[in-house]
């Protein structure tokens, strides 16, 4: 090598050919009804929650929950102004005492044939 060479110019890493995507493959969400959001950029809650909807409906789980934690409300608020624009959403409110508290919002779905009435 060179002493005029970067090392860092070599490195597999900076080859776009040899790289691997910095997170890896997407993983797989099992879909049962309930979504945690604690692993996920508030940033993605716009994408990410109507593609649940569309998943949890072709299933058949029209009573689902989300789950955005208590902290300081923003996640939550944010969670409801979607749900309240999305018109697959029947209704929606907050968890009572067994299922999330204000920690978590339950929500009901329409029927997959039924989403664009």
């Amino acid at each position: 090598m060179d002493s005029d060479e970067n090392p860092s110019e070599k490195s597999p890493a900076n080859d776009p050919e040899t790289a691997e995507e910095p997170f890896g493959e997407p993983v797989p969400l099992e879909i049962n009804g309930e979504l945690d959001l604690h692993t996920f950029s508030p940033r993605d809650i716009g994408d990410l929650i109507p593609t649940w909807f569309d998943e949890c409906r072709k299933a058949g789980l029209l009573n689902v929950r989300i789950i955005h934690g208590k902290g300081t409300g923003a996640l939550r608020k944010g969670v409801h102004a979607l749900l309240a624009r999305r018109p697959e959403v029947i209704d929606y409110k907050l968890g009572d005492q067994s299922s999330g508290s204000w920690g978590a919002t339950r929500v009901r779905l329409k029927p997959w044939q039924q989403a664009d009435d």
